[in-house]
């Protein structure tokens, strides 16, 4: 019985969760702008006041986590590609849809805007990174405040899904 409304109430958090992402429309009227400081304006690398995190691009990050290097190929690894896809659609796919924004954003073209690193640490440490790097953060602010969550990825895996992220354009 406990199960039954365990499960009741995360359907329903789910449910609350993925309702948003709806665009707000601007209010005619007043409004007021504040301009950001010299000291604020340095902090946000390649950003526009207006730019999503999403589409920002910030190919210096290296995020907080296990991964410091990582080096691609210029082939990709179609074999270790495919396992990276399988392992995307078993864990991943119930937040990230390819080619559009769900409860998580769309992981296409990632590496266009984030670094290698990045995504791995993403992957595999995504409470630390949603705590100390700011560009996580202001992801999770942008998608409703829902975290990343942890799905306990080897870095073997971590890597593969990297590699399907590199066959999506």
């Amino acid at each position: 019985m406990k199960l039954f409304f365990r499960s009741i109430a995360l359907l329903i958090t789910l449910i609350l969760v993925g309702c948003g992402g709806k665009e707000k429309k601007k209010d005619e009227g007043f409004s007021v702008e504040r301009q950001k400081s010299p000291t604020e304006q340095s902090q946000v690398p390649i950003a526009t006041e207006t730019s999503k995190a999403s589409e920002r691009i910030d190919l210096n990050n290296k995020g907080v986590g296990p991964i410091t290097s990582l080096t691609l190929d210029d082939e990709i690894d179609e074999a270790l590609a495919k396992t990276g896809e399988e392992i995307y659609n078993q864990m991943c796919l119930a937040c990230h849809r390819v080619g559009k924004k769900f409860i998580g954003p769309a992981p296409n073209n990632i590496l266009e805007r984030r670094s290698p690193e990045w995504v791995m640490n993403m992957i595999l440490n995504p409470e630390v990174m949603v705590a100390e790097d700011p560009l996580a953060k202001e992801l999770m602010q942008e998608f409703n405040g829902a975290p990343m969550a942890n799905q306990g990825l080897t870095e073997d895996q971590a890597r593969a899904v990297l590699e399907f992220f590199r066959t999506l354009k």
